[in-house]
């Protein structure tokens, strides 16, 4: 399935007076003076692939080895910056695109940002890649079976999209499109979310982002 894009000319366009100003000190030299690399991990998977819990896991064992770190996670950011996007597919791209945004943000301040989003278009989530230097955007794909994250349902919501109550509910009637070759692989089935990050940290130290 095609990712359904706003096209370029349907997007407001940039003042010819906005001009990127360049920072007196770079992402490199905050990168060096953290002692890490600053790069994006994107979680993506189903609802209730264990997404924000693997994440979260990471982060904390991340802050306890002294790496400077945040989550952007999907539901926090709906509340806030986007709040005002629906789970149309058209608004799920628009929900990614800031992300990636602020992501990117992130990144050039020197730190490591986790986001925990569905993101279901492959598409989407290689315009993310694209927005980044290359190395700086690790693909992470916590992937647990349908029949699985459907039987956690830990909020109720494949219960209520089987039931006609969600609409556009990724799964279910909406596409997700799993990542064929992500960075890294988390099967999550049958394994503690102890584990899970644990084998995250190991492919970051391999990777010798930490």
């Amino acid at each position: 399935m095609m990712s359904p894009y706003i096209e370029k000319n349907d997007v407001t366009e940039k003042s010819s007076d906005v001009i990127w100003h360049q920072a007196s000190v770079s992402s490199h030299e905050r990168s060096e003076l953290n002692g890490h690399k600053s790069v994006v991990l994107w979680y993506t998977g189903l609802s209730g692939s264990g997404k924000s819990t693997v994440a979260n896991a990471v982060d904390r064992k991340l802050y306890e080895l002294g790496i400077k770190t945040y989550v952007l996670d999907g539901d926090n950011v709906r509340h806030g910056l986007n709040g005002d996007l629906s789970f149309s597919d058209t608004d799920r791209v628009e929900n990614i695109r800031r992300v990636g945004e602020v992501a990117k943000l992130f990144v050039d301040a020197g730190v490591l940002v986790s986001t925990a989003f569905i993101s279901p278009f492959t598409d989407d989530r290689s315009l993310i890649r694209e927005l980044l230097p290359e190395g700086q955007f690790l693909e992470v794909f916590i992937d647990t079976p349908l029949n699985v994250c459907e039987q956690r349902d830990p909020k109720g919501l494949y219960k209520k999209a089987r039931a006609g109550e969600i609409k556009n509910f990724t799964g279910i009637d909406s596409t997700y499109e799993a990542p064929v070759s992500p960075d890294i692989r988390v099967k999550t089935a049958g394994k503690s979310i102890e584990e899970c990050a644990d084998f995250v940290i190991t492919q970051l130290r391999q990777a010798r982002i930490i």
